[in-house]
């Protein structure tokens, strides 16, 4: 069987945890950041679990996972 190909639009926009989690960057980042408080900014650095309803979506475009 041939191998699988990684979706590398997808591979640069999750992780994956070694506990399998996937984790995702936080949205609306970089538009108007100036007015934005130092806790928000703060807040968009840190990654999210992907909810439950996309995990088999991007499982799919990651058939080896990322690193």
């Amino acid at each position: 069987m041939p191998k699988m190909k990684t979706n590398k639009q997808a591979a640069r926009r999750f992780k994956i945890t070694g506990s399998g989690k996937i984790l995702r960057a936080k949205g609306m980042k970089s538009h108007k950041r100036s007015k934005k408080a130092p806790r928000t900014k703060r807040m968009f650095d840190k990654m999210l679990e992907v909810a439950p309803q996309d995990r088999q979506r991007i499982r799919r475009l990651l058939p080896y996972g990322v690193k």
